[in-house]
């Protein structure tokens, strides 16, 4: 028996943090990140651990 609802345990926990970190460094009014580099990088975890969430479903 293996158990995998650790990693999409740790998957969701990022996904939310990233996801919410990417909207409070956003700035609607001049539509730019506030550090755009970092911006960047916080997307692309988030969307890799998206990736991983969603992989995770399908395999159920």
């Amino acid at each position: 028996m293996n158990n995998k609802k650790g990693p999409t345990f740790l998957f969701a926990i990022i996904a939310i943090i990233l996801g919410w970190t990417l909207y409070k460094q956003f700035d609607f009014e001049n539509l730019k990140f506030e550090k755009p580099a970092l911006a960047i990088l916080y997307t692309l975890t988030f969307l890799v651990s998206v990736y991983f969430l969603i992989k995770n479903f399908r395999e159920k």
